[in-house]
């Protein structure tokens, strides 16, 4: 399998580039309609439009607001959150580390993030939702790049090596499972399901989008990435989003299972190109991704 070589250099290293560039991709909010068995997605509004780097969008739990990744002028990394109705942005977490990654925990009263520690360490961390309180959630587990929430007390991990892991770990770090190795960033928790997502390479190269049950049962390959884009997102009811550059494609397992992925929206009509990362807001209503301006 060849390895996804950009994922090992650390998450701090990579933001500091982009902002030490003064520019870097934005994230983008549009919303989402469901027409009988079509998604039908509306103008994108870009809702970070600075200079920098605006990243990991990621919704909370009543998908009133969104909490991402800003990287400052100074390389440094915090957590911010964007008020869809009031259309206003508040910084989060303003600390000495830099943080990434940020998602609300199971329960809902904390958020988890990946933390770059003084001395370069990357462990997952939590705080409350004001960004104050921070604990260690994993003391053992490192470098961790990227995670996600399966169950209240159980979460996929991306760890950074060569080649990356996929770890599934419960909260207390006390049972640890490789369950894969050399796969991309992007980890999703399956709606409706026990189970959960992320991209891997087969023998021959090509670039999937596989499944895992969180109980640990074989992994199962669903369909081709689009474009070899690790990044994918699942809508409430089981629709699988991807990105090839401007065009936002769905695959739909009822569907597409034969035709593979279908248009949805061409975001350069809008001016947006390079989609990577996705988010769906809980209740279906919104798409976040991050992407570039096709105009300086």
């Amino acid at each position: 399998m060849r390895a996804f070589a950009h994922a090992m250099v650390l998450l701090y290293a990579v933001a500091g580039s982009a902002a030490a560039q003064n520019a870097g991709p934005d994230i983008y909010l549009a919303p989402i309609t469901r027409i009988r068995d079509s998604v039908v997605i509306g103008k994108p509004t870009n809702i970070t439009h600075r200079p920098g780097y605006d990243n990991q969008p990621s919704f909370l739990p009543d998908s009133r607001g969104i909490l991402y990744t800003v990287v400052g002028a100074d390389a440094q990394a915090d957590i911010w959150r964007y008020d869809i109705a009031e259309r206003r942005t508040s910084r989060v977490t303003s600390t000495s580390e830099s943080e990434y990654s940020a998602a609300v925990m199971p329960g809902g009263r904390r958020m988890s993030v990946i933390r770059v520690e003084a001395d370069s360490t990357q462990r997952l961390w939590s705080f409350d939702l004001d960004g104050t309180n921070p604990q260690v959630v994993l003391s053992a587990l490192k470098p961790v790049g990227y995670h996600a929430w399966l169950t209240p007390s159980r979460l996929a991990t991306f760890v950074l090596g060569t080649p990356a892991t996929l770890h599934v770990i419960d909260s207390d770090g006390g049972h640890d499972e490789i369950r894969a190795r050399d796969i991309g960033r992007a980890l999703q928790r399956i709606p409706g399901r026990d189970a959960f997502s992320y991209a891997q390479r087969d023998s021959a190269k090509a670039l999937w989008i596989m499944t895992q049950m969180t109980s640990g049962e074989s992994a199962t390959m669903i369909v081709k990435a689009p474009a070899d884009n690790e990044y994918h997102v699942w809508t409430p009811d089981g629709v699988l989003l991807s990105a090839t550059n401007g065009l936002l494609v769905r695959w739909n397992r009822a569907l597409d299972a034969t035709t593979g992925w279908m248009p949805v929206a061409d975001l350069s009509k809008a001016g947006v190109k390079n989609v990577s990362r996705l988010a769906v807001s809980p209740d279906g209503r919104w798409l976040a991704c991050v992407a570039e301006s096709a105009t300086p």
